[in-house]
């Protein structure tokens, strides 16, 4: 069974996470395991050993806040709780905390709601935007507007780059879901060699799955965001699904930054960010 971290900072906002983690849920069998990060402050007037004490009373605190969080989740959605697990974990760095548990646990997915994206962290990263470009773990973005729908439809933006290892990902999310997929390219000049007709026969070679190829012009007055959110106002798919390049320097991050991350702070509808190999 594959499992996925849900992420919350008890938010108004993160129950957008929580909410399409459980309707994942209700579609197939995922584990789903609650996660909040937190550190707790030493007052000074504290000595060591009473501080122990101190924070172990604080730590089952949050623990039983987070429970109540989840569980509140489930009983407006009006769906029964079921195969779940609520998890904290006292960490300074929230994102660091997040990818070492995902990754030392096994965790098929990550799932974090989509915050602001003020000018602050258009520099340095929300969490959402830092675990897309550092995570081994594929993450799930998910905008705080979201409301529990049936998934239906997956919009998967590809460059065509290994697109047969990528599309063979995106086709196991998608398959025990029963939602359909359409391979969304953006026709660029370098692209002679690359028929739509071609890229079809070569996705059936490896599976029975019906996919729909879209090649589309690219308007290279726009970005690719604008590019991106055209199409998922045309297509209004449940969920878009993107590769991501992670190895790049700090300065490239700043000032040319990865175009999943930036999508998951616009974004309305939920991201699903791979590591592109």
């Amino acid at each position: 069974m594959k499992k996925i971290l849900v992420t919350t900072d008890f938010s108004a906002n993160s129950k957008a996470g929580l909410r399409f983690a459980i309707q994942l849920a209700s579609q197939n069998k995922y584990e789903l395991v609650f996660f909040h990060s937190y550190y707790v402050m030493k007052p000074t007037t504290l000595s060591a050993k009473v501080f122990v004490s101190y924070e172990k009373s604080e730590a089952n605190k949050i623990k039983n806040r987070l429970c109540r969080f989840v569980d509140s989740a489930y009983s407006s959605m009006g769906i029964n709780s079921v195969n779940f697990s609520c998890i904290t974990k006292s960490s300074f760095i929230t994102d660091a905390n997040i990818m070492e548990y995902a990754l030392k646990n096994k965790f098929d997915f990550i799932c974090i709601s989509r915050r602001g994206n003020g000018k602050h962290n258009k520099i340095f990263g929300t969490n959402t935007s830092i675990l897309i470009n550092q995570s081994d773990v594929p993450v799930i973005a998910v905008p705080n507007t979201y409301l529990n729908n049936k998934i239906t439809s997956i919009l998967y933006a590809s460059d065509l780059s290994s697109f047969e290892n990528e599309t063979q990902k995106v086709i196991d999310f998608a398959k025990p879901l029963g939602a359909k997929i359409e391979l969304l390219h953006f026709k660029f000049p370098s692209d002679l060699d690359r028929d739509p007709k071609l890229i079809q026969k070569a996705i059936k070679k490896f599976t029975n799955q019906d996919i729909k190829v879209r090649f589309d012009d690219f308007d290279f007055v726009e970005s690719l965001v604008l590019n991106l959110d055209k199409e998922i106002k045309k297509l209004k798919p449940s969920i878009l699904v993107m590769f991501t390049q992670q190895n790049r320097s700090f300065f490239e991050r700043l000032f040319l930054s990865s175009s999943s991350a930036q999508y998951s702070l616009k974004s309305k509808v939920p991201l699903l960010v791979y590591k592109k190999i």
